[in-house]
């Protein structure tokens, strides 16, 4: 048996690590920064603190690298369009479990750990759920010792910089790498060619068979820039690699040559928007061609990256799909299964046959939403003047698809249709999904609802295809990031009453459970909630010039906003407590604080509507005396992984209301659970899973279900009915009609209302509204009774251990990739 360290040995050691610390920054003050000490800016600190502890993690991650390398094990690439990291230095320092030695060499510099670590922007590498997922991800993937490597793009600018502007989201350039990025490493010798558009010639090869060379093409330059990331205790580094797009020539010299200087650096500029902005506005033809065009980028670089990897170590491709595991975050990636068609047959010569069985035996793929409207599709013209290559490689993977359903399913050529990867309907256009589904060899959902929902819904024939396909794989979050980073005085207290176990295996959350009753420990878990909610009312002072109590319910909804999460209900909600307190029909129960924050799409209107009515209402209801600090309405601008870092400790109630059937899972719902909100929810994505895990006792449900909302859709739902049936949402309804919001433009938001009344409200808000205004007084009740809504607050806590996204990698690992660990001696 290991004998443990004491702990003063302990102690001794630490005092030299924070020696070693101290030394590396002041060498990065004279060779990295080149100023003396009293000149260097708070963000110089940072820079040297980011500096130093990346040197740290760079010696794990050569060996790393290099174990992977000796032992060649199976190893993981996981494909996203997006990676919401976040800030990496706090993260990093705990990781290494070097935190406490970094804020104690900071100290005798003169510095404070976190005014240094605010110097930090977040990453603009990700937008929403879906980039979260996949940090998270890429975290438990190095603290489980599993090789792993992260795919995407290099975006020079975030989707955008969120302002709130006369009420209204004004989107600003995200120039996240405007003072640089110290904690990446670019790879110039990484380079590889990525083509678009040119024509398709064929030709009989030597052998007789008919080979396809891709010519004329324009062509684009792919180079790496790597990331290191740790692993809990930092033994295993693994890498995210992203690609940022060069021209394969500087500028052209004729143009600079006769004096048209512009003209000459053009050519290059234009093929380095590539990688410029994440997610560009896509409402218009230009935009959805960049669109396109950054997926493929990304995925044919990482392709080739991949391949050249494998080949470093086998001679034939025959053990591809036991050396290599590429999951495809949602259907962003999904051109990769034609791009490495293209590559094994195009390139290396294999036969089709045998090119397709490695291929579909290489990938796997996450669906994340269940909404038709939302699944990707690319019209073929598109296609075809982009990737025309691709277009005859699709065309003959759905030829013998569809051969297989006909011989499966003879005469049934509606069933064909509604199969085909070529959705032949109006334009025509590639499903996108379908090519993902055909082209993997597992395909799963992120909730228990929703993968049973993908099974007897949108994909049903092919659940009946090939039954046992489709799994799920409950999404989960690191507790590295939101409990041990976000939440450090919880994280203490957690500690010291049940041992730092927790942060490798959540499961050791439930020995809370039995100090739920204990009165010192919901007085001391009562006092860190507080402690946080004084953090985010000063910050929110600071930002908005809006004073809130602290003692007041924090009403939290975070999320992008989106029809179908329904911000709108809740700001019906809030118009309802508005007259009732002015009526003085409301009780006296605890003052409310509503925070409502995230971004719109830049296209998506009605979003962008919404945003402006929160504001609108909240300028009324903040500033009316009769409300007083009864009720305060906030939008918190440019929501990101920092503003929630603030947002979730802090949050008493957390808003989960989408529609039933709507939400794949949600993760926001977890991280607010695991910091101790109660979840007003309905039996939507995960929030079923949640509820089973804390008891339903301890989480408020509202609204209708998954099956009766489609029920209540196919019966022929009218609005009108719960307009004229139901009083409050009658007047509240009028009130936004009418201008009483927008007293300067009284139709602002007529829209709004017609969505609702006139247009089908298709995510059914009035249906759910008397369900989900009652659940709210009995959240109004309990709140009343503080030391009952501690317990409940802690039991949600103890409840936690199935959403470690620890547990969701072990079964990818297990159940889809058939990969172990790799441990880093």
């Amino acid at each position: 048996m290991k004998k443990q360290p004491s702990k003063s040995s302990k102690a001794a050691a630490d005092v030299q690590e924070t020696k070693a610390i101290l030394n590396s920054m002041e060498a990065h003050l004279t060779y990295s920064i080149s100023k003396y000490s009293a000149l260097a800016t708070t963000h110089d600190w940072y820079e040297i603190a980011a500096r130093t502890a990346r040197d740290r993690m760079a010696e794990r991650w050569m060996e790393t690298m290099q174990t992977y390398y000796r032992d060649d094990p199976k190893r993981v690439y996981y494909l996203s369009l997006e990676f919401l990291v976040g800030r990496t230095f706090s993260n990093a320092a705990l990781n290494l479990e070097l935190h406490g030695e970094f804020k104690q060499a900071l100290h005798e510099l003169g510095q404070n750990i976190e005014a240094v670590s605010e110097m930090e922007f977040d990453a603009g590498l990700g937008n929403g759920g879906l980039g979260r997922l996949a940090a998270c991800f890429l975290d438990s993937m190095a603290t489980l010792e599993l090789p792993c490597y992260g795919y995407g793009i290099r975006y020079e600018y975030g989707m955008f910089h969120q302002k709130i502007e006369d009420g209204q989201q004004v989107e600003h350039p995200d120039n996240w790498l405007r003072y640089g990025n110290p904690w990446e490493f670019p790879r110039p010798e990484v380079l590889y060619p990525v083509k678009f558009h040119g024509r398709v010639v064929q030709f009989t090869s030597e052998d007789g068979t008919l080979r396809h060379h891709w010519v004329d093409t324009e062509e684009i330059m792919a180079m790496a820039y790597d990331t290191p990331v740790p692993g809990f205790g930092g033994k295993t580094v693994n890498n995210m690699r992203l690609w940022a797009a060069k021209s394969s020539r500087d500028f052209d010299l004729r143009y600079f040559n006769q004096g048209d200087y512009i003209q000459a650096v053009a050519d290059k500029n234009a093929s380095e928007n590539l990688s410029k902005v994440l997610y560009p506005n896509d409402s218009t033809e230009m935009g959805k061609e960049l669109r396109l065009k950054q997926q493929y980028f990304f995925v044919s670089a990482s392709l080739q990256d991949i391949l050249y990897r494998y080949k470093k170590h086998h001679a034939t491709w025959d053990e591809l799909p036991n050396k290599v595991a590429i999951q495809l975050n949602d259907t962003h990636p999904a051109i990769s299964i034609a791009e490495l068609m293209r590559l094994l047959v195009d390139i290396h010569g294999l036969g089709w046959d045998h090119a397709w069985n490695l291929t579909t035996r290489t990938f796997s793929y996450t669906n994340h939403t269940l909404m038709p409207e939302a699944l990707e599709t690319w019209k073929v013209s598109l296609f075809e003047a982009i990737l025309p290559r691709h277009l005859e490689i699709i065309y003959a993977i759905n030829f013998q698809f569809l051969r297989q359903v006909m011989h499966t399913f003879p005469g049934d050529n509606e069933l064909l249709r509604r199969m085909s990867l070529i959705d032949e309907n109006g334009d025509r256009r590639i499903r996108m999904a379908h090519l993902a589904i055909v082209g993997s060899h597992t395909v799963n959902g992120v909730a228990q609802l929703h993968t049973e929902l993908m099974k007897s819904t949108i994909f049903s024939d092919f659940n009946r295809l090939w039954p046992g396909k489709i799994l799920n794989m409950t999404n989960g979050i690191t507790p590295r990031r939101w409990l041990n980073q976000a939440n450090p005085a919880l994280a203490e207290l957690i500690s010291a009453n049940i041992g730092t176990g927790w942060i490798r295996n959540l499961d050791e959350l439930q020995k809370l459970r039995a100090l739920a009753k204990d009165a010192a420990f919901r007085k001391a878990f009562g006092a860190v909630k507080r402690a946080n909610k004084e953090r985010l009312a000063a910050m929110i002072e600071e930002t908005l010039h809006i004073r809130v109590n602290p003692d007041s319910l924090f009403d939290i909804q975070i999320k992008r906003i989106h029809e179908y999460k329904r911000q709108l209900l809740n700001v019906l909600h809030v118009i309802t407590l508005y007259n009732r307190i002015r009526q003085g029909t409301h009780p006296n129960t605890a003052p409310r604080t509503v925070i409502i924050g995230g971004k719109a799409a830049p296209g998506y209107v009605m979003a962008k509507r919404i945003i402006r009515l929160i504001n609108n209402v909240a300028e009324i209801v903040n500033n009316d005396p009769l409300i007083g600090d009864r009720l305060k309405l906030l939008f918190i601008p440019n929501y990101n992984v920092s503003n929630a870092e603030r947002i979730v400790p802090a949050a008493d109630l957390s808003e989960q209301i989408s529609t039933a059937g709507t939400e794949a899972s949600g993760t926001g719902n977890m991280k607010l659970s695991l910091n101790g909100a109660l979840t007003i929810g309905t039996l939507d994505g995960a929030n079923i899973e949640i509820m089973e895990e804390v008891g339903e006792e301890n989480f408020f449900l509202f609204g209708l279900t998954a099956d009766e909302v489609a029920r209540l859709r196919a019966s022929g739902y009218n609005p009108w009915d719960y307009y004229h049936g139901n009083t409050e949402l009658r007047q509240v309804l009028d009130m936004i009609a009418s201008g009483y919001f927008s007293p300067d433009e009284p139709d602002r938001f007529q829209s709004i209302v017609d969505a609702l009344l006139c247009h089908g409200d298709h995510y059914l808000l009035l249906a759910d509204y008397a369900s989900y205004v009652a659940c709210q007084e009995r959240v109004d009740a309990l709140y009343c009774r503080p030391e009952e809504w501690l317990q409940k607050s802690i039991l949600n806590v103890a409840g936690m251990g199935k959403f470690s996204s620890d547990r969701t990698i072990r079964q990818y690992a297990e159940q889809i990739w058939h990969v172990g660990p790799v441990p880093v001696c």
